[in-house]
């Protein structure tokens, strides 16, 4: 029994974390063989094939906006406004012009409050252009049947 008391059990538990919980920086204890690895030389990875073989252009940070205005484009090209580059056609998709517009409105609700107004507004542009083009062409389907 007193050989349990004396070897340690269990596991422990090391917070790695970069930040403190108040968001101040602090000094990190790395594992040997974490420091290990990071001092061995990385081989460059070789760049991703772009999907379906198109160039997606240079390596530019990801932005909130970015996101915001990549999904409007992916929901302008499934409403037929801009031609598939894939295919070059204009082609409609309403159910997924549909479920990206959504997305969109998801995403407005889950940030409101946390925006900056510059994203807020250009959020709430997006959407509404995006939703009355969408009705737009809903309707006018409708009508042609």
């Amino acid at each position: 029994m007193d050989e349990e008391k004396d070897s340690p059990r269990g596991f422990r538990v090391t917070d790695r974390r970069r930040f403190s919980d108040e968001g101040e920086a602090r000094d990190v204890e790395e594992a040997p063989e974490q420091a290990a690895a990071q001092d061995a030389p990385i081989p460059p990875e070789p760049a991703p094939a772009s999907p379906r073989g198109m160039d997606l252009g240079p390596e530019e940070p990801v932005s909130f906006s970015t996101f915001v205005l990549g999904l409007s484009t992916q929901a302008l090209l499934h409403l037929g406004e801009i031609e598939d580059p894939a295919i070059g056609r204009l082609e409609r998709d309403l159910a997924a012009a549909k479920h990206v517009i959504d997305i969109l409105g998801i995403l407005k609700d889950k940030t409101r409050g946390n925006l900056e107004q510059a994203e807020e507004r250009l959020l709430e542009a997006v959407l509404y252009d995006l939703r009355m083009k969408y009705v737009e062409l809903v309707r006018g389907s409708k009508e042609g049947t």
